[in-house]
């Protein structure tokens, strides 16, 4: 499954890089990017996970920029 997500008060292109990488290295995960441009996250995993990867998604971006939001 591949899907989108907006985010809400992503700050720096840095902090974007950041979260995308550590996605990445989410189990389950095959493809993750993180614009700062598009303000956009795009997630590509395991029908099967794709729930647990999102929620550990979100655990990530908090750790990198707490007020950043994920629009589900």
């Amino acid at each position: 499954m591949k899907k989108k997500f907006k985010l809400v008060d992503l700050d720096c292109a840095n902090c974007a890089a950041k979260m995308e990488e550590a996605i990445k290295k989410i189990d389950g995960v095959n493809d993750a990017s993180v614009s700062f441009m598009t303000q956009k996250m795009m997630i590509e995993a395991d029908d099967e996970i794709f729930d647990q990867v999102v929620e550990e998604a979100i655990k990530c971006i908090a750790v990198v920029e707490p007020d950043c939001q994920v629009v589900l």
